[in-house]
């Protein structure tokens, strides 16, 4: 297509990108507040309290916007996350038709292995915060309570769980730089040690508090998803192999 083409497709995938963005928004306003007990749950769960007593007493709103910003950032951020695999078709559809038919198979590959990765990330952090919430806020000096702004709250929690989920997808990362065809399954296997050492260092800094277990929580299964790839792009290398034999004994020239 030419150029102009190009910033015409471009700008309705833009526009229905934002429209399921703004609709996504829209139900996320609506359930606005199961999402925030949901997302509270942790510091109800890790049994700290806080000068309004109860015990989620620890977080407070403060300002008279405080509020209302805080339940538009909410449906914001849930309108994103919602509508995910609507926006990302979008940009998908507007890449697809530059790409070769085998680039777009491995590339459907990749999103349907990228997004169950991702949400075990996430899912995991989920399920740690009570601790680190209850180590983190243990720290506050003698007998003063904690009061934790709900707007700072959220922040912390979104963050800690796109940590974790990104984190996840290093062995989708390594199985595509091997099929960039930058590092052999060898190679990879060959950094082992560096590679431990390297997750080990990430998880003490990703992870918001000093104790083992979460370090330890999220250096496991990375390490083992590690191990994953190892296993994954051995058996691209042993099938790129195999076809470069038989390219070689038909006397074709591999692409």
């Amino acid at each position: 297509m030419p150029l102009i083409e190009h910033i015409r497709e471009l700008r309705t995938r833009l526009i229905r990108a934002v429209i399921a963005i703004v609709l996504g928004s829209i139900v996320s306003f609506i359930f606005y507040q199961d999402i925030i007990e949901f997302l509270i749950q942790p510091v109800c769960d890790s049994g700290v309290r806080g000068v309004a007593g109860g015990k989620c007493g620890a977080l407070v709103v403060t300002g008279v916007i405080g509020p209302i910003s805080l339940q538009l950032k909410v449906a914001l951020y849930g309108g994103l996350i919602m509508t995910a695999p609507l926006w990302l078709y979008q940009l998908w559809a507007f890449l697809a038709p530059g790409l070769h038919r085998r680039e777009k198979r491995w590339a459907y590959v990749f999103v349907g292995v990228g997004g169950p990765l991702f949400a075990g990330g996430a899912t995991l952090a989920y399920f740690m915060l009570p601790v680190s919430v209850r180590i983190l806020l243990g720290f506050a000096p003698g007998d003063l309570a904690n009061q934790v702004p709900l707007n700072e709250y959220i922040d912390f929690v979104l963050r800690f769980i796109l940590v974790f989920g990104l984190a996840f997808e290093l062995p989708l990362v390594l199985v595509l730089m091997n099929m960039a065809n930058l590092v052999t399954s060898k190679q990879i296997r060959s950094w082992w040690r560096q590679m431990i050492l390297g997750l080990a260092v990430f998880a003490a800094i990703a992870t918001p508090t000093p104790d083992p277990f979460s370090m330890l929580a999220l250096l496991t299964p990375m390490t083992l998803l590690y191990g994953g790839a190892i296993v994954a792009t051995a058996i691209l290398d042993r099938r790129k192999r195999t076809a470069e034999r038989i390219a070689a004994g038909n006397g074709e020239d591999l692409p």
